[in-house]
């Protein structure tokens, strides 16, 4: 009977000890209330407490969560402990109505820290929730002012908006919203259907069209190829018929100079003869085989002015006479 005399007090002073020593952990903090009303955070470490006088401020806060079925599942928690870490809030599927009247499903993803631990115990009832209700009411808006186009390829800046609306309306809450992000934006299933068909038919069109421009770059460097090799052709030609002329005359001068040099030998040697003669029997004299040729005894006529010629022939050994005299 003495012992539990003695162990009841024991106890009583264990449990006041325990009861006036709160130990908070890192990137968590703890509201006080001396009674009743707000006294002071306590945060990371071993902290002593006045029993039954300071009590912890609780919040009940209700969380949304994803189960493994991928459903939404709504958890209400009584907190003494406030999380300073930034959270995540994966919001539900909700439907918006855009501005030509196109209702789409939107599931929006929320990053949000707590900065101010007093305002968000006392300027707010249920913090998580109303965030929620803000962000819902704050992407109708920002949905509703936009067209169902602009609100499928606008991801970033419908996001930034709604960062930019919902810090502003949370400051007061002691909530700082990081970043806002749309996880899913699907529309009606016509819709997509038309979409798709769109899609469908624009791939098509621009496959046609590099087809096409594929095709009429090749003809052009066709046309280009034949037409540089035609040109090549033209100037090979052209090259190959003056530097056959160029021969020619050449050949013609030399031919020419050949024919004044013989001229001139026949002028010296044979002062009082004419050296036109010499060479009208030279050309006669070359020319008479190829008209003997293929005759076959068949009688040839010849001009009467062309036996005059054959009178100069007599002279020509007198002209070699003199020409190998004076080579002597």
């Amino acid at each position: 009977m003495m012992y539990a005399f003695f162990l009841v007090p024991i106890l009583f002073l264990i449990s006041f000890l325990l009861s006036s020593v709160i130990l908070v952990h890192q990137a968590e903090t703890i509201v006080i209330e001396r009674l009743g009303r707000f006294h002071r955070i306590l945060g990371p470490g071993l902290h002593a407490i006045v029993p039954f006088i300071d009590q912890k401020r609780s919040a009940i806060w209700t969380f949304v969560f994803v189960d493994h079925n991928h459903d939404y599942v709504r958890i209400s928690k009584t907190l003494y402990r406030i999380d300073l870490r930034e959270a995540l809030y994966d919001f539900p599927k909700q439907n918006v109505i855009t501005k030509d009247n196109v209702t789409m499903e939107i599931n929006a993803l929320l990053y949000y820290q707590i900065t101010d631990v007093k305002a968000a115990m006392y300027e707010v009832s249920n913090l998580p929730e109303a965030i929620e209700k803000l962000t819902q009411t704050t992407l109708r808006n920002v949905i509703g002012s936009m067209d169902l186009d602009t609100s499928l390829t606008s991801r970033d800046v419908i996001n930034e908006r709604l960062r930019l609306i919902l810090d502003e309306a949370t400051d007061k809450w002691g909530v700082k919203i990081n970043r806002v992000e749309l996880q899913e934006v699907n529309p009606p299933h016509d819709i997509r259907a038309a979409m798709e068909k769109q899609m469908r038919a624009e791939r098509s069109r621009r496959a046609t069209i590099l087809e096409a421009e594929g095709s009429k770059f090749a003809m052009i460097l066709d046309a280009e190829g034949v037409q540089q090799s035609q040109v090549l052709r033209a100037k090979g030609q052209a090259d190959a018929a003056i530097i056959e002329a160029e021969g020619q005359a050449q050949a013609r001068l030399k031919v020419a100079a050949a024919e004044a040099k013989a001229f001139e030998m026949l002028q010296s040697a044979m002062p009082n003869t004419d050296p036109a003669q010499y060479l009208i029997a030279m050309k006669y004299m070359q020319t008479l085989p190829q008209m003997m040729e293929g005759q076959n005894n068949k009688l040839i006529v010849v001009p009467y002015e062309s036996s005059a010629l054959m009178g100069s022939l007599a002279s020509m050994k007198e002209l070699f006479k003199n020409i190998d005299e004076k080579q002597k």
